[in-house]
């Protein structure tokens, strides 16, 4: 018997005792106000002491936890602490810099600027200038302004008839269902107002992405929800009905998304409501399990046969496909796919390794996949040494909070920025991390309707509009700074990287290359393995 369980058994019998005896004396003192109070104070002080024991045999002979068995009652205070550790950290511990995956500063940020309050920051940076790894550009004494109609690419090569204009940065991929039906139509409200793109993610276009008439990126992944037969196999009649809408003005194709790339997912049964199963056209209360893979294609000739019969079935809106960069050959057979074919996606979207979702297995949340920043360097280079960079489109994903992180992705050569976890953030999340609890306490990423009553659609809208047009606004300084008017002019070599004591541009770091270079015999080093290893016949 430990000590914790010989104070429990003494502790219990002596408040059980105290209790019973005071409740005796009481009851035997005859009527009066006083005796009445003392006689409830008496009860309370037993039903305490009953509780105790109760909890105390629980923990000993029914519970499962060691901790509770030699330590009854008492380890519970460990439990509650633990259970609010995120909390404590959070608001009382973490500095402004420390937290993942967005430290208080960049939520602050956030959060001002979708309040249109004051964002300045006061005192200098907290910033490490001097860390390893630190990203920093360098600014022109030419300072010059950009012009607002800078803010927006045209999307749409020459395979495309009906090309979009996008902002540069719109809301990544969320699905109806991982949010609440109140965050997806704050999400598109936003959207119409301040003239930008909303994502659907994978589980299809449901009603909510339609109330306020917001453009549409319909992202169609390995399930085909909404677009798919019973038996998960691809439905051309119910995608072209969809894909013909005013809304729908992009297609993208998801092969796989940073946060658990070449991973599928199921969909349990119990959360298939009648609602869930019209949007993604699966059986009400059956599980659905969506593969790593897609079962319409499994080379990278198959991927884009897939693409221009998704485009031709749309009317000719844009269309390409969403991918984390893994194996780097795989993505070169992609391009010399489009080499072979003479098919062109309209854009290609990387999400890096960094990016975020509901849920994810720890292992590939951590350890599978390119970042960011190095995965859009590579597939512009790519494209670049390929001869084919001015075909299509690159929309850079990944971890986006700030008018940098806009810059240091377009400089690396995107054309434009999706972003989820800040929208958001936008919204009202406070990165609880409980997204995979169906237990969000802002009401956003859950299924809960009474937790997603929360959500003032009006004013939510109005502060992710704020927030989109406060952080383009901040780029558009940053590139102005630089001597910029134009985007455009945005090269890898503008954004430098702390290494050791040295601060190294991207193009020093990591290898350029010119256009054509990868159709020549002068292939460089850090290309030439996995070039010579490509087949557009096979990833």
């Amino acid at each position: 018997m430990t000590p914790a369980v010989r104070f429990f058994w003494t502790s219990s019998l002596l408040w059980l005792t105290l209790g019973a005896y005071l409740l005796f004396h009481v009851s035997g003192a005859g009527f009066s106000i006083e005796a009445a109070n003392d006689h409830i104070g008496a009860l309370i002080f037993l039903l305490c002491g009953l509780l105790f024991f109760a909890i105390g045999l629980h923990d000993m002979f029914l519970s499962d936890s060691n901790l509770r068995k030699n330590y009854p009652v008492f380890a519970n205070l460990r439990y509650l602490f633990e259970a609010i550790r995120p909390e404590i950290r959070q608001y009382f511990i973490a500095s402004n810099l420390e937290e993942a995956p967005f430290n208080r500063e960049a939520r602050d940020l956030i959060y001002r600027r979708a309040k249109k309050l004051n964002d300045t920051l006061p005192f200098g940076t907290e910033q490490d200038l001097m860390e390893d790894g630190y990203l920093t550009v360098f600014h022109s004494i030419k300072a010059t302004h950009v012009p607002k109609e800078k803010a927006r690419i045209l999307f749409g090569g020459e395979q495309c008839l009906k090309p979009y204009n996008a902002s540069i940065l719109n809301i990544s991929g969320m699905s109806f269902g991982a949010l609440s039906a109140s965050a997806i139509s704050a999400l598109n409200k936003a959207a119409a107002m301040g003239n930008f793109a909303h994502n659907t993610g994978e589980g299809s276009i449901s009603p909510h992405h339609r109330t306020h008439g917001g453009d549409l990126i319909w992202q169609i992944g390995t399930g085909y929800f909404g677009c798919r037969n019973l038996d998960g196999s691809f439905n051309d009649v119910a995608f072209q009905k969809n894909a013909e809408a005013d809304v729908v003005k992009m297609i993208e194709i998801k092969i796989s998304q940073g946060a658990k790339p070449s991973h599928g997912g199921v969909l349990p049964g119990a959360k298939v409501t009648q609602e869930i199963a019209t949007i993604r056209l699966v059986e009400v209360g059956k599980t659905v399990e969506s593969p790593a893979n897609h079962p319409e294609f499994s080379t990278p000739t198959g991927l884009l046969e897939f693409v221009k019969r998704l485009r031709d079935l749309s009317g000719g809106k844009p269309t390409g496909f969403k991918l984390c960069i893994g194996r780097k050959s795989e993505f070169m057979s992609i391009v010399r796919a489009m080499l072979s074919t003479g098919i062109y996606p309209d854009f290609i979207t990387i999400d890096g390794a960094e990016g975020g979702t509901g849920a994810a297995p720890v292992e590939f949340s951590n350890r599978i996949g390119m970042p960011c920043l190095e995965a859009t360097y590579f597939v512009n280079q790519v494209l670049v040494g390929a001869g084919i960079r001015s075909k299509l489109r690159i929309i850079s994903a990944g971890k986006t909070a700030t008018g940098f992180d806009l810059l240091t992705k377009m400089a690396l050569g995107a054309d434009s920025v999706n972003s989820a976890r800040a929208m958001m953030l936008a919204l009202g999340c406070v990165q609880s991390k409980s997204c995979n609890t169906n237990k969000c306490p802002t009401g956003i990423a859950t299924t809960d309707p009474a937790r997603a009553k929360a959500i003032d659609v009006e004013d939510k809208s109005r502060r992710v509009k704020n927030y989109h047009a406060g952080t383009i606004e901040a780029f558009m300084d940053l590139c102005g700074a630089l001597g910029y008017d134009d985007p455009t002019n945005l090269r890898a070599s503008d954004l430098f990287q702390r290494v050791g004591k040295d601060l190294k541009h991207f193009d020093q770091i990591y290898t350029p290359l010119s256009s054509g270079q990868l159709l020549t015999s002068s292939i460089p080093e850090a290309y030439a393995e996995d070039w010579h290893k490509s087949s557009a016949e096979s990833f």
